[in-house]
């Protein structure tokens, strides 16, 4: 037996006998070392540009935001006259195709999206910071402030954004853009304010503030640098789901008739390419480009939304690096049970 020993241990593979080194690891894992530049940005940062589902959100975001910014300049045609045949085939000369009345469908698109855009922001910058002003009040103030601004808040909840802009569009004959927008941040705070409040409540009895108060340090300066930095997750799904719902009932809004039939945005695309059938006459380029506009910029502020969970949870970004993890452990023929 023992002169087996020798033999075996000899022919046995040289990584089970020897530990990897870092860099074997690192490549292994799938870790890779930080840059110079990189190692330069706050913590935060860093953790959001590694985050591939961060990136890639933001990146599509930005492209957009570009597009529109740029709109004026690269539009090849003016978006609101006619530029062509109708229902002219995607080519060189207009890149989506022309719509039924003539139309670039690449020109409105771009310049669409200046206005679906601008509502979706305006509708989501202001409902969240209309929610987190009276929610962080609301849960910190309690007493009579949150008796006053809860009931606010509830008489929020149960206005209807959607039946309220019809009923304005019926008085003013066709509905804005920018009417649209107000009163969608008007009446979509709601949701934001409860959340918002209820992680107030639990942050307010913590360690850490009530070592502030104790300390004399003024309530304004406990809000902004011991609270709200704790809430960055839910002010900034807030803001995501106010800025889709914004895009989306814009869109809706427009594509029944209830906006502006003389604006361009990606509802009156649809809405136009629905009444001149462009699905059953084969104009699918009238109807897929705004409609896949939209589900990018949704899907772009949802995984941007899914990365700021991930860098303010630690929980979920230990979770995201199990699975690597437990390949390595699994190739190296080592237990996963502990992970």
């Amino acid at each position: 037996m023992t002169d087996i020993l020798p033999a075996i241990v000899s022919a046995a593979p040289r990584a089970e006998l020897t530990a990897p080194t870092q860099r074997e690891l690192m490549a292994e894992l799938g870790v890779r070392s930080r840059s110079r530049l990189l190692a330069r940005l706050p913590g935060w940062a860093q953790l959001f540009v590694t985050n591939k589902k961060g990136m890639v959100g933001l990146a599509i975001l930005a492209i957009f935001v570009l597009l529109a910014l740029l709109a004026p300049l690269i539009t090849p045609y003016d978006p609101y006259r006619r530029a062509g045949k109708p229902h002219v085939q995607p080519g060189v000369e207009h890149f989506l195709g022309t719509s039924r009345q003539g139309k670039d469908n690449f020109s409105q698109l771009l310049e669409g999206s200046r206005a679906s855009l601008t509502v979706g922001f305006i509708a989501g910058f202001s409902a969240t910071l209309i929610g987190l002003a009276v929610g962080i009040s609301a849960g910190y103030f309690g007493g009579k402030t949150d008796e006053v601004l809860t009931f606010f808040v509830n008489v929020s909840l149960v206005l209807p954004a959607l039946p309220l802009i019809i009923v304005l569009a019926s008085f003013i004959e066709e509905a804005s853009p920018t009417v649209i927008g107000l009163v969608l941040a008007l009446t979509g705070w709601g949701w934001s304010a409860r959340t918002i409040r209820t992680q107030t409540l639990a942050l307010k009895s913590r360690e850490f503030v009530l070592a502030a108060e104790l300390m004399g340090e003024k309530k304004w300066r406990i809000i902004v640098r011991e609270i709200l930095p704790n809430m960055s997750s839910f002010v900034v799904g807030g803001f995501v789901l106010a800025t889709i719902y914004g895009i989306l009932a814009e869109a809706a809004l427009e594509f029944i008739g209830l906006g502006s039939p003389n604006s361009v945005t990606w509802g009156t695309m649809l809405y136009w390419g629905m009444r001149a059938q462009a699905l059953q006459t084969g104009a699918w380029f009238e109807i897929w480009p705004p409609a896949i506009a939209i589900m990018l910029t949704g899907a772009a502020l949802v995984m941007v939304n899914f990365a700021v969970d991930e860098i303010t949870n630690p929980q979920l970004a230990a979770t995201r690096r199990i699975g690597p993890i437990r390949r390595f452990l699994r190739r190296r023929n080592r237990s996963v049970d502990f992970v």
